[in-house]
Parts: structure tokens; sequence; C-alpha cells
């Protein structure tokens, strides 16, 4: 699994997106890494866990780290990539309801 930055990790994500786009499915996953916290460097500050993001397609593994600071910016570019490729997905038909008794 390769380990890359957030802004490729996003690119990426994209470019696997296409390549699914025909018949194959993208699995993403979100968790709050199992990591020791990263310490800050100001003495007064907590430490913060990391978000561990990854993807695959089956062939090709990606992955990232988020900190919480940055995730809100990552999460909008994130949602931003999904609604450009969720366009292969078919709506569901609605059938009319057939009344069941009669009516006296």
């Amino acid at each position: 699994m390769v380990q890359v930055d957030t802004g490729r990790f996003l690119n990426e994500l994209g470019r696997l997106f296409e390549k699914a786009k025909a018949k194959d499915s993208v699995r993403v996953t979100l968790k709050r890494s199992n990591l020791k916290p990263r310490k800050s460097k100001k003495p007064n500050e907590e430490a913060q866990y990391v978000c561990l993001v990854r993807a695959t397609d089956g062939n090709k593994k990606i992955s990232t780290t988020v900190t919480a600071k940055d995730y809100s910016r990552f999460q909008e570019s994130y949602a931003t990539i999904l609604k450009a490729h969720m366009d292969a997905l078919k709506r569901k038909e609605k059938t009319k309801a057939k009344p069941t008794g009669k009516k006296a």
C-alpha cells in the first residue's frame, strides 16, 4: 500500500474512479488511526489523533493520513470528487401502488 500526501491521494482517487467507471468498484475506508497520537511541538497543546483514509479498486491501493486540523478541507474535496463520479448510479424506479381492497 502506498501512503501519499493528501493532495496526491485525492488526485489518485479521481483516477481510480475513472478506471472503475465501466464495471469495477472502488472501496474507500476512513478510520481513526491506531497509531500513537502525534505529540504537539507546543508545550500546552494536546496530542492529536490522525484519520487514516484508504482506497482500493482491487489492484491498486493508496492511503493517506489527515490531521484533525485539515479534515474539514479534505472532506470538502473528497465530497466534490464523490459528486463528480456518482453519475453511474441508476435511479430507483417508482411503482404505483395498487388498491388492495374494494370500496364500499
